[in-house]
């Protein structure tokens, strides 16, 4: 008997993907594989619009919930991690579900997908430009070498920009050239895309990030700050989150905090629609 395809569901954020998921593996008999490089973590719930278990309506979930936000994550360690929650549904009969905002982690997983090498020396170097220099400096700097690479990756992100430098430094080839051509590495795969007209994306976009300040989003950050979230290089870049450490740290109102959600999440919605 053949295995079960492996089924994505991808689309921008605040399109639905989640409840839209929950709904497939609840018609096919499947379980649902996180997809979203922020909802790794522990009580990052609010800001990463994570299901309740209530919400997840007994669907079996994977990948939710798994690290400290003090501890780092990489592309390639989450590519094994999905990869193995696929193939053990699969083997048990059940179609496993990919779904998440993380449109990177999508396509690390689905296709045929190696990553470059590292060094840390030049890493180190590249970090050490951003502490003197600034991220704004970085990006433009990134933009002059691979206006591609620049144009996919949000200004503000960090890590993702001194990856993109060093993989072109190692390489001598832009960052995106680096990436594969949409080969999947299983033998089925099946990706269900949802769109969202623009002017209606961005009025769930602003009224999901109003929904979670009610909720007590701010509460959250405060609470993983005592955590090691502000330490943390991987989870305190997340949406959201990002803006209200800032807040905390007195940089910013709290009114500027929410708005520069919403416009960082527009942004990132935007972006998500050239990864498939």
């Amino acid at each position: 008997m053949p295995s079960p395809p492996v089924v994505a569901v991808v689309g921008p954020t605040a399109a639905g993907k989640s409840h839209v998921a929950v709904e497939l593996a609840l018609a096919v008999a499947g379980e649902v594989v996180n997809g979203d490089s922020m909802q790794l973590y522990r009580g990052m719930d609010i800001g990463t619009a994570k299901l309740s278990l209530a919400e997840r309506r007994g669907v079996p979930h994977h990948l939710l919930d798994v690290l400290d936000v003090g501890q780092p994550a990489t592309v390639a360690e989450f590519q094994g991690w999905a990869r193995e929650a696929i193939s053990d549904c699969r083997s048990r009969g059940a179609t496993p579900i990919l779904t998440g905002g993380s449109a990177l982690y999508l396509r690390a997983v689905l296709d045929e997908f190696e990553f470059p090498g590292t060094d840390p020396t030049v890493r180190d170097r590249i970090e050490a430009d951003l502490r003197a220099q600034g991220v704004a400096r970085l990006h433009a700097r990134l933009l002059g070498l691979d206006p591609a690479a620049a144009a996919a990756i949000l200004p503000g992100n960090e890590r993702r920009i001194v990856r993109a430098l060093e993989v072109i430094e190692l390489t001598g080839g832009p960052f995106r050239a680096s990436l594969p051509e949409h080969v999947y590495a299983f033998d089925s795969v099946v990706q269900v895309g949802i769109d969202v007209p623009r002017a209606v994306l961005d009025e769930r976009i602003e009224a999901r990030v109003d929904q979670m300040w009610r909720a007590g989003f701010v509460d959250e950050v405060r609470r993983l700050e005592r955590q090691g979230l502000r330490e943390g290089r991987t989870a305190s870049r997340a949406l959201g989150y990002r803006q209200i450490l800032r807040f905390l740290a007195g940089e910013c109102s709290e009114d500027e905090a929410r708005a520069a959600t919403v416009l960082a999440t527009r942004k990132f919605a935007k972006r998500q629609a050239t990864w498939f």
